[in-house]
């Protein structure tokens, strides 16, 4: 007989999808209320573009496209489509409402570099 300590694995595994804090899902949850519709869902996508090649897109979105990565955060459904998702596995999206800074970031560990505002990658 085993025991589970000698069938897992000592490997960690890497994230396959975005993650969301708790700040963050409640701000996306806030924010769909608002417009008063209960099927939409945060959209987090890369697009060519920006200072840096890569820029995020984060936007509600009713659709689900074929291949989309779909993860659900307390009542929050986060997608990524397939060709985003390899970019931001293991990303993590937070909400700050602070002075120095204000709004939804993304600490990405894919990312090799960054422009100054943030708002691009490669």
């Amino acid at each position: 007989m085993t025991t589970p300590a000698q069938t897992e694995s000592t490997e960690a595994k890497a994230p396959t999808s975005v993650v969301l804090t708790d700040v963050a899902a409640q701000k996306v949850k806030a924010l769909i209320e608002q417009e008063g519709r209960d099927d939409l869902r945060l959209r987090v996508a890369v697009q060519p573009g920006g200072c840096s090649g890569l820029r995020y897109q984060l936007f509600f979105d009713e659709r689900s496209l074929d291949g989309d990565v779909v993860t659900d955060y307390d009542g929050v459904e986060v997608v990524v489509d397939r060709m985003s998702a390899p970019y931001l596995a293991g990303a993590t999206i937070d909400f700050a409402d602070r002075i120095d800074a204000q709004g939804f970031t993304i600490d990405n560990p894919n990312a090799g570099s960054s422009c100054a505002c943030g708002d691009s990658f490669s």
